[in-house]
């Protein structure tokens, strides 16, 4: 029987590095392996367990791996790479501008700047030295190779050219000249390059790792969703323990104001629990014996005695948390255009810059010449300007987005923004407000409405429950009176009694007070009717055994939802929308916002399945969801939109959050991200053009190493300009 092993991969630089230890693990006989490079995890399939064995593997394809434990995400931390970044972005400027600024070259100023870019190009670049040596070992050439060839080969060649040529006499100095000349090889330096060329690639690699390290943020909120600890009744005693020691079977005492610590079925007590975490919805859900419970919920009312029926890794909230991590590990196959085209532009390079050491040496030129062609042909096919395609767009993007109230997290699933054709939406907390109010009022005969509101308030005042908080507000703003009652009696999933003035109040359902012998009469039996076929909640107010009328709530509609679908529909995009509630109440909200798709009564799990089905059809799927149940489908969806007003573990597993909860941002959300993507494929193809075009001047020796090293730095500047053309986006939301 096959079981699941998960290692903790450490050492990766790329997606490479994952595919080729994904190639690893999978030699092994009976192994099926996955490496998820934003987790930084690998899942094993196999049929026998033997972790020691799997690390030895990963071992020896040059990386470490350790035990994953249950339960356990990668904290968030500063990355080592800051430091070097931050030390050599501070040197490595004031050597540019001395090494091509001769008015400023002082007498022994080259050993000053080679002593001084040294340890840029060692311990700054060592990142890519290694990722090079653990790939050359491989046999594998990536850009890591590239970038390390080019640093070293710079340096090197200036350590020749001071010890050997004549660089390293005092007084020398250096101008730029656009043509090489076999008269002048040996005289100049390129340590400044070498310097530079690691700035930018540290630069462009910090990014790329912020963005990768925010993966595990979805993960990571969803887990500290659950319980810490639990009350579990053992030998008739309570006692407090960690949830990793509750077992199946356990009898758990639950609180109110606690949250549930595992999966479980209610044994005693009745109770009202706030599911909207799992389902999204605002309304409290009504438990009795019998009812089964989700582990993370949280228990509004009455003391539950529950047995516990999963825990760990089985339960509800666990399941989820894989779901996204799923769904992740999907998007993080997808390799930056870089990696994808390393495995033939990278050996390319190299074989070129040595036929042009070798051609030069055949021709006849002198062997500093045609090392110093060679050199910057490395130089000038160093890829800082590919390297900083991705990264740049998506800050400057990201930025712009920040200021507009849109986060854009990672650049993997904009790949597929501008094929977007389906968009999936829920309703509460999305086209809802997700907050309960009074939608409408229904009278008895002979009734006044104050009559009601003051019983209705009086009963309700205090009460912490999301239907009496929304019924409380409403009955002040209509200038009801608060009056005290006495022997007050909560009846949980059914309504609440006391005494006002000396007379019977009561607020509940219709059924309740039925069975209370409350007289009810035939046209507010027939209004509570419809109201309840309008998907409306509504809770009936009786006084001295006659009801008064009846209270309807509702999650309202947002004022901004239907336009908001119009403009999605104007992107070219199908809305459909998802719900955990009812159908009846999905399809009114529907066609309240113009919508002809729906799905109701969605599972987390169930949402999810619908993306991934939409996905068979060929359809690029967008999701906006809010809530913790909408986590997977965010994740599954090509595009995961969050809205800013939801849970922390939606923000962090959509790709746009709406920090501001405006629908109507939904539209400006894909249309940055389209722009983004855009902006991002310009800057690859400058990048990819500007090698094409210049590494053949540099193969003719017309292309000095030192021009080669600014047309690099130029090219770098073009891609990062290029970017900040992003700040002018513009929303079309602004002036509504």
């Amino acid at each position: 029987m096959s079981q699941v092993i998960q290692l903790d991969i450490e050492g990766m630089t790329c997606a490479s590095c994952a595919n080729r230890i994904e190639k690893a693990l999978n030699k092994v006989e009976g192994a099926e392996a996955s490496v998820n490079y934003a987790t930084e995890r690998a899942t094993i399939m196999a049929d026998s367990v033997d972790e020691q064995a799997f690390i030895q593997v990963v071992e020896s394809a040059g990386y470490h791996a350790h035990p994953h434990t249950d339960g356990e995400v990668k904290p968030e931390g500063r990355s080592p790479l800051m430091t070097r970044l931050i030390v050599s972005a501070v040197v490595s400027l004031p050597l540019m501008v001395l090494s091509m600024i001769p008015a400023l070259q002082f007498i022994g100023w080259q050993w000053v700047v080679s002593a001084l870019a040294l340890p840029i190009a060692t311990w700054g670049a060592w990142p890519f030295h290694r990722a090079a040596a653990v790939n050359l070992r491989h046999g594998v050439v990536t850009m890591d190779t590239l970038i390390s060839l080019g640093v070293l080969a710079a340096a090197g060649w200036s350590l020749y050219a001071l010890f050997f040529g004549g660089a390293g006499r005092l007084g020398m100095t250096m101008s730029l000249t656009l043509f090489g000349s076999p008269d002048e090889a040996g005289h100049e330096i390129y340590m400044e390059v070498a310097a530079a060329v690691t700035t930018f690639m540290l630069m462009g690699r910090y990014l790329e790792h912020r963005a990768k390290r925010d993966a595990g943020a979805a993960l990571r909120a969803l887990l500290e969703s659950g319980a810490v600890e639990a009350t579990v009744l053992r030998d008739g005693v309570e006692k407090v323990v960690p949830i990793a020691l509750v077992r199946v079977g356990d009898i758990l005492v639950v609180r109110p104001g606690e949250r549930i610590p595992t999966d479980g079925l209610i044994r005693e007590g009745n109770g009202s629990v706030d599911t909207s975490m799992m389902t999204g919805e605002s309304v409290p859900r009504e438990v009795v014996p019998g009812d089964g419970v989700w582990g993370g919920t949280i228990n509004l009312q009455g003391l539950l005695r529950m047995e516990a029926t999963r825990v760990g890794a089985d339960t509800e909230l666990a399941r989820m948390a894989s779901l996204v991590e799923s769904a992740q590990a999907g998007k993080s196959a997808s390799q930056r255009l870089a990696d994808r085209v390393s495995a033939v532009f990278v050996p390319i390079v190299i074989v070129i810059s040595v036929l042009t050491l070798i051609g030069w040496l055949v021709s006849g030129a002198t062997p500093d010449f045609a090392f110093q062609a060679a050199v910057a042909t490395l130089i000038i096919a160093c890829p800082c300007a590919l390297g900083l395609a991705t990264p740049t767009a998506l800050l400057v993007g990201t930025g712009r987005g920040a200021q507009l109230g849109l986060l854009i997290r990672g650049p993997e699933v904009l790949e597929t923004s501008r094929n977007l054709d389906t968009i999936v939406l829920d309703k509460t907390g999305t086209l809802t407000t997700g907050v309960m109010q009074v939608s409408s009022l229904a009278l008895a005969r002979g009734v006044e409405e104050s009559a009601l509101w003051d019983v209705a308030l009086s009963l309700e005042y205090g009460s912490e429950h999301p239907i009496g908080r929304a019924i409380v507000t409403h009955a002040r703003a209509q200038g009801a009176d608060i009056q005290t009652v006495t022997d007050f009696t909560a009846v949980v999933g059914r309504g609440v009694e006391a005494r006002l003035a000396g007379d019977s109040v009561m607020a509940g359902t219709l059924e309740w007070l039925t069975s209370r012998d409350v007289v009810c009469d035939e046209d507010l039996h027939e209004a509570v009717s419809t109201l309840r076929g309008n998907g409306e909640t509504v809770i009936v107010v009786a006084r001295k055994g006659s009801a008064l009328g009846a209270i309807a709530l509702a999650d309202s509609v947002r004022e901004t939802s239907a336009q908001a679908v119009a403009d999605l529909k104007a992107l070219g995009l199908e809305p459909v929308m998802a719900s955990g509630d009812h159908d009846v109440v999905a399809r009114a909200v529907a066609k309240a916002v113009g919508i002809t798709r729906v799905y109701s009564s969605m599972t987390p799990e169930g949402k999810a399945s619908l993306i991934t089905e939409l996905q068979s059809e060929g359809r690029n799927v967008a999701m906006v969801g809010d809530g913790i149940n909408d986590a997977p489908g965010l994740a599954s969806a090509n595009l995961g939109i969050a809205m800013g007003s939801g849970s922390d573990a939606a923000m962090t597993a959509g790709d746009i959050t709406i920090v501001r909860g405006d629908v109507l941002a939904i539209a400006d959300g894909v249309r940055l991200a389209k722009r983004t993507l855009r902006t991002i494929q310009a800057n690859l193809f400058w990048a990819f053009a500007y090698n094409v075009a210049a590494i053949p001047l540099a193969v003719a020796g017309v292309l000095n190493p030192l021009i080669a090293g600014l047309a690099m730095a130029l090219s770098s500047v073009f891609v990062v300009t290029n970017s900040l053309r992003l700040r002018s986006f513009r929303p079309t939301t602004q002036h509504r």
